[in-house]
């Protein structure tokens, strides 16, 4: 039986100190530095492969571990059927009793009703600045920036001069040459 503990912050910036000061007790720690909207979550599908039957598995927070209430019950009906227990350290719930399950489920149905309620008035404020003439939205489109890479690249300049012009970087030029003209990526063989 052991103690492991799933650490995550959404960028590279933020530091997972806080989180592994509060797992201290735990024999492994994985982390990720990922945003949790991300589907591929690398250390998060180690640690669920990893655990065992009576292993307890510690986050410090219901978002450190989930994107919503469905994402949430999966990973704890996954934990569940391998006989694995999940405590929720800042909300006390641990899964191991009857209450911690019903506790969790609740908490996760609250944590994504306030979600989209934020989503729903960001929307609202963004539609009544557009009524105002105040918003401008995004300055271009990811369809826009790709269109001025190929167009630029295409016109013979550089990938790292099309990095510098349009502020972008040099693996993103890559991305977008790999995505919408692969045949300007074949290196031209000079004669000597």
């Amino acid at each position: 039986m052991a103690t492991v503990g799933y650490a995550r912050v959404s960028t590279t910036g933020q530091s997972l100190d806080t989180q592994f000061d509060a797992l201290s007790d735990c024999e492994k720690i994985f982390r990720e530095k990922i945003s949790g909207a991300k589907d591929d979550r690398p250390e998060l599908q180690a640690m669920l492969e990893f655990v065992r039957e009576g292993d307890f598995v510690q986050v410090t927070k219901l978002d450190r571990l989930a994107r919503n209430t469905r994402h949430l019950l999966e990973i704890s009906e996954y934990l569940h059927s391998k006989g694995v227990a999940l405590n929720i350290l800042n909300i006390g719930i641990n899964t191991a009793t009857p209450t911690g399950k019903l506790m969790l489920t609740m908490i996760g149905a609250i944590a994504t009703f306030e979600r989209e309620m934020m989503l729903e008035r960001q929307a609202e404020g963004i539609a009544l600045a557009k009524l105002k003439g105040k918003y401008k939205g995004r300055k271009a489109t990811a369809r826009s920036k790709s269109q001025e890479v190929i167009e630029l690249i295409e016109q013979g300049m550089t990938k790292p001069e099309v990095s510098r012009q349009l502020g972008i970087g040099i693996t993103s030029i890559y991305r977008i040459i790999r995505a919408n003209r692969p045949d300007l990526l074949e290196i031209k063989q000079c004669s000597i």
